[in-house]
């Protein structure tokens, strides 16, 4: 059963935080590979929502590494997935906050 996908003000926040980091570091090339790989997660994700393992088995978060250095974080709830917030890795694991 595939779910719909929203995304929550944080997770775009921090989506387009990572997107102007990647681009000015970077270039523009790099950015668009990162677009296309969260994008084809999105859509791995939205037909197999139980793809992440379980952070907060309470409040039915999820996580996946979509990159060594980055892991977005999930929950389902209902007949929808959000996307909470996406996590840099190489932060400090107290820092580490599922939402």
């Amino acid at each position: 059963m595939a779910l719909e996908i929203y995304w929550s003000k944080q997770a775009y926040n921090k989506f387009d935080t990572i997107l102007e980091h990647l681009e000015s570091e970077w270039g523009k090339s790099t950015s668009k590979i990162f677009v296309k790989k969260v994008y084809d997660f999105i859509d791995t994700l939205h037909e197999f929502p139980e793809i992440g393992s379980i952070e907060n088995r309470y409040k039915n978060i999820r996580g996946f590494v979509l990159i060594k250095q980055l892991t977005l974080f999930y929950q389902i709830r209902d007949n929808k997935i959000i996307l909470l917030n996406f996590y840099d890795n190489r932060q400090k694991p107290k820092k580490r906050k599922h939402y």
